[in-house]
């Protein structure tokens, strides 16, 4: 059985698992990386000295590149068609492979909403006690007056001029940081966890530690929105 080293939460895990699903090949896969550590460790850099994700096993063979490893896996099985006999459709495939693999590692900004609505305007209920689910879009759109039931307030408007503010700098550059705005980093690994924005009345960076039971809830509940 093919063992693949890795958190699903990663693009790259989550290329070759889908390429061994699709290929119907039994697998089992070990948690490695960020939060779940495993990949400094003397046996893991042994296999992958650049203690990176993913890595795969098949019967002591030992391959990591997340592309190499796709290539590999379909190259094992010619039946499935995936990689192509005819050398212009499969370089065709690959150069988009090299292509996404150069190009796609743009900085990745997390974030988590936390601003309450306020009391509704007609007095039947006070302010939340918590964001609610999609709650940020009408202040990251600037549309707080477009929704008549609550009575915003200043803090609402300075939340929603700080997210205006971002979403309008990552468009325009892919970075939402600028001048006036609470400095958000791009998301990276830090104390064991991952470097998260918290958007509300206190817009500030945290360290995001619930990394591992996302990923436990996610295989629990592969169809849950996390």
């Amino acid at each position: 059985m093919l063992r693949i080293w890795g958190r699903i939460s990663s693009i790259n895990v989550r290329k070759v698992v889908l390429a061994a699903q699709l290929l119907e090949l039994p697998f089992e896969r070990i948690d490695a990386g960020a939060a779940f550590g495993v990949t400094r460790t003397p046996d893991y850099l042994a296999r992958n000295p650049n203690a990176l994700v993913p890595t795969l096993e098949d019967q002591g063979f030992v391959l990591w590149e997340s592309n190499v490893i796709v290539r590999y896996l379909c190259a094992r099985c010619p039946e499935s068609g995936l990689y192509p006999e005819d050398l212009r459709a499969r370089f065709d495939a690959e150069r988009w492979m090299d292509w996404q693999h150069r190009t796609g590692h743009a900085p990745v900004y997390y974030y988590y909403f936390e601003q309450p609505r306020p009391a509704k305007r007609d007095g039947s209920a006070g302010p939340g006690t918590g964001a609610v689910h999609s709650g940020e879009i009408e202040y990251a759109l600037g549309n707080l007056d477009g929704n008549k039931v609550y009575a915003w307030t200043p803090t609402d408007r300075r939340v929603s001029a700080t997210m205006e503010g971002y979403w309008a700098n990552f468009i325009k550059t892919g970075n939402p940081n600028g001048a006036g705005l609470p400095h958000w980093p791009a998301v990276a690994e830090k104390d064991a966890g991952l470097l998260r924005q918290v958007i509300g009345a206190d817009t500030h960076s945290v360290v995001d530690r619930k990394a591992a039971r996302y990923e436990f809830l996610q295989q629990v509940e592969p169809d849950a929105h996390l």
